[in-house]
């Protein structure tokens, strides 16, 4: 049986932290930043945990990590 591939897509956009969870970066922070507040881009700075609902969808994206 072949190994299974990653979805690379998934693999840029998520990181396994020490304890297993996974996180993200918020979307919207690359440009259009005069129309944002410094509280709003300060929060979209910050890294997100993905929730338990997604993470039955996102997991068997990443079999490798």
């Amino acid at each position: 049986m072949p190994k299974m591939k990653t979805k690379r897509a998934a693999a840029k956009r998520f990181k396994r932290t020490g304890s297993g969870k996974l996180t993200y970066n918020s979307p919207g922070k690359n440009h259009a930043s005069m129309a944002k507040n410094a509280k709003r881009q300060r929060h979209l700075s910050v890294a997100k945990t993905v929730g338990k609902g997604d993470l039955k969808l996102i997991e068997p994206l990443l079999p490798y990590m």
